[in-house]
């Protein structure tokens, strides 16, 4: 049994950050209820794409589909984590890990969304992952929504960029807390909410595929509104979860819930008013995009002012909606780039809207020492950084690092 076939991203959880002036770290170092932790999705470990009733999720329908996944692979057997959860259970024990982040696939639990019923046999699979990770001391850490959707809600509601599946995702993620609640003390509504708009609907290269014709191999789309559409309804949706958890489970229950944001720390390409002012305004169109609707009310302040009506506004009944915030925000840290004021870049990048172009190098020298990965780098000082801007702009919620780490070359 090969160690690297659970092909989990491994990540710190943690509700702090500490440093050290010392070569070598071992666990001593760290107070006992700190949490080092694995991290995984449904859609990548799981396999068993319809077995015991799942339906089709977008990534099932989007991989199948010939020319779209370069190698040609899907996920219809993956690391088969479904039949064999026991033997990577083993594996995260022999790493010495207490904690395991995994999500839970929507199509699992509820195949044709609330208009179908529950998949008891989905419930089960993860109540016998949930139990066995508790024998092994290893505490489960549940993201509700990794990605992926049931197709059929695709297809009848056109995904995200419709608000009734707000309500969709608020009676899933109530299946969850309901069933599963008991057990595990940390939920994540969503993981990179972020990058489903950004890719999902600006660049098409993720489902449901859409843009406009300029960024990417789409059929239909506009990259210039669809994202904030939909990001738009994700906080919602995740406002709709959070007040469910709060009403009808936390006090009994006694976890807390968050959201873990792709998070990317930018910094000035020159040494000049500009740049510094570029590399705030791609700080804020990154996390903050959904973060400061969370916890704040509303979008930053310099996203309005760029992107004007394209923005959508919160309506009164929206802004009580958010009042229910969160408890902890989650961090996944890959990269950090420089930024340049690009006044004229509002099509290029991901960056773009938020008027920088982004690199990883300055004058022909990277920013931090190359990964496997194109355009991505390692840059340990661009951990701190972000933790510390996350903490500084939301006032010292607690924070979790949920996924960090790149293969070197």
């Amino acid at each position: 049994m090969e160690t690297k076939r659970l092909l989990v991203q491994l990540s710190i959880i943690v509700l702090g950050m500490l440093s050290f002036a010392v070569d070598c770290i071992d666990r001593t170092y760290f107070p006992s209820s700190f949490l080092f932790g694995t991290a995984t999705s449904s859609f990548q470990i799981e396999g068993a794409y319809l077995e015991d009733n799942k339906s089709l999720s977008n990534w099932d329908i989007l991989t199948h589909i010939p020319g779209r996944i370069r190698d040609g692979s899907n996920a219809e057997i993956t690391d088969d984590h479904y039949h064999r959860y026991m033997e990577d259970i083993e594996l995260m024990e022999s790493l010495g890990v207490n904690a395991y982040r995994f999500s839970i696939s929507w199509s699992r639990i509820l195949p044709r969304g609330r208009l179908g019923g529950t998949n008891s046999l989905g419930i089960a699979f993860y109540n016998r992952l949930i139990n066995a990770l508790l024998l092994k001391g290893i505490k489960p850490f549940a993201t509700l929504n990794h990605y992926d959707i049931p197709q059929e809600l695709e297809d009848r509601y056109g995904g995200w960029l419709n608000p009734q599946l707000q309500e969709e995702f608020g009676d899933f993620a109530d299946i969850c807390f309901r069933e599963f609640g008991d057990r595990v003390k940390y939920w994540a509504t969503f993981n990179e909410p972020n990058i489903v708009a950004t890719y999902g609907y600006r660049f098409g290269s993720f489902p449901p595929n859409r843009c406009s014709r300029e960024f990417g191999n789409c059929w239909s789309g506009d990259s210039s509104t669809e994202p904030y559409a939909a990001a738009h309804n994700i906080i919602l949706a995740h406002a709709t979860a959070v007040k469910i958890y709060r009403s009808k489970y936390q006090i009994k229950q006694e976890g807390a819930i968050g959201i873990a944001m792709s998070a990317t720390w930018f910094e000035p390409l020159r040494n000049i008013t500009e740049d510094y002012k570029a590399s705030q305004r791609a700080l804020e169109f990154n996390a903050p995009w959904f973060l400061d609707p969370i916890i704040r009310g509303d979008y930053p302040s310099e996203m309005r002012q760029i992107l004007g009506s394209r923005l959508p506004k919160f309506s009164g009944s929206d802004k009580r909606k958010l009042q229910s915030k969160l408890d902890f925000i989650g961090i996944n840290h890959y990269m950090s780039l420089y930024a340049k004021d690009c006044p004229e870049c509002g099509s290029v990048g991901p960056e773009g809207d938020a008027l920088v172009l982004t690199t990883g190098e300055r004058n022909g020298v990277p920013i931090g020492k190359k990964t496997a990965m194109p355009d991505m780098f390692v840059v340990p000082r661009g951990m701190e950084k972000i933790v510390m801007y996350v903490k500084q702009r939301y006032e010292n919620i607690p924070i979790f690092i949920t996924e960090n780490g790149k293969v070197l070359t």
